[in-house]
């Protein structure tokens, strides 16, 4: 068995049967098994799965044990060389899988692999390769700077524009396609299970640094990515925003320390608040700067991140 695909599902019934029958259609060169965990789902029918796709190994999770332990859990039915661990809301369009386990074959030292990520109407997701994460490049984290200036230090996205990227050394792979050596998986503790959703990539990209592996993105293949779109276009979830802040949180506290943990959670407050005065401002001149309905989901964003951080510090 070459690759075993992990995919965890919960309330994403249609976007995973798409991206199941994507697998199959375009991967040809490789064995492969298809392991599903389903996080409890509420909206239920995953039963149907094993109609459509005798193939899978469909795991029902009892309770919704969130993405870092899901795909641990997956993890254990996996008899694969490779793990390639995949969003449900992904779909191939080409024989992307193919093509990223051609090359981590080729890479002795490789880490994690990962490929472009599109959204769906095809424009380049800025996520698909990242920097380190710190203080600064989270703060200034902001979608239209990193489009205007892909080339700046602090995120390094420029080769995401370029035609002629093969293969590229690159700090942080994200989670929503992430290709590795079963034995690196292993060796550096998969998914730490202290975080319940958001982070838990990052966290294992810093392991897999850390134990002096390299990761690289290939840019000659993509697949579409439907969650994957910048968060002003999308409506605001509160326990969502939450979840982010708090995986940060841990993440900053494990791989930087307490002092640096708090220092983040300062900048983010600080920044939440520019950010809130810069969107009072441009309220004045209506829709030319910027749409009502984005800037009303930025506001209710910040908002909810100024409000988290300022309870924090009260029961600090």
């Amino acid at each position: 068995m070459d690759v075993s695909i992990i995919l965890v599902n919960w309330n994403a019934l249609t976007y995973l049967r798409e991206c199941l029958a994507s697998i199959y259609e375009h991967t040809h060169e490789v064995s492969f098994e298809i392991i599903v965990v389903d996080n409890a789902s509420p909206e239920g029918g995953t039963g149907t799965l094993k109609a459509a796709f005798p193939e899978i190994v469909l795991v029902q999770s009892a309770n919704n044990l969130g993405f870092a332990r899901a795909n641990n859990l997956g993890f254990r039915y996996a008899r694969g060389e490779y793990i390639l661990l995949l969003n449900p809301d992904t779909r191939l369009v080409e024989p992307s899988i193919d093509i990223i386990v051609r090359h981590i074959k080729a890479l002795p030292d490789a880490g994690i692999v990962g490929c472009k990520l599109l959204n769906s109407d095809h424009s380049v997701q800025i996520s698909c390769i990242k920097r380190t994460p710190t203080i600064l490049n989270q703060m200034l984290e902001v979608e239209s700077l990193m489009r205007a200036w892909p080339n700046c230090r602090l995120w390094s996205i420029g080769p995401l524009f370029e035609g002629n990227v093969k293969v590229l050394k690159v700090d942080v792979i994200p989670g929503a396609c992430m290709l590795m050596p079963r034995k690196v998986f292993e060796q550096v503790g998969m998914f730490g299970e202290e975080y319940f959703m958001y982070a838990e990539d990052l966290d294992l990209n810093a392991k897999v640094k850390q134990a002096k592996y390299v990761n690289y993105y290939v840019g000659e293949t993509a697949i579409i990515h439907h969650g994957g779109g910048s968060s002003s276009r999308q409506k605001v979830s509160y326990w969502a925003t939450i979840k982010q802040c708090e995986a940060m949180v841990c993440y900053f506290r494990k791989t930087r320390g307490p002092i640096y943990q708090r220092f983040y959670e300062v900048s983010l407050g600080c920044g939440a608040l520019g950010r809130l005065i810069i969107l009072a401002v441009s309220s004045l001149f209506g829709d030319r700067l910027q749409n009502k309905e984005r800037r009303r989901n930025s506001w209710t964003k910040w908002v909810t991140v100024l409000k988290w951080v300022a309870g924090k510090r009260e029961t600090a």
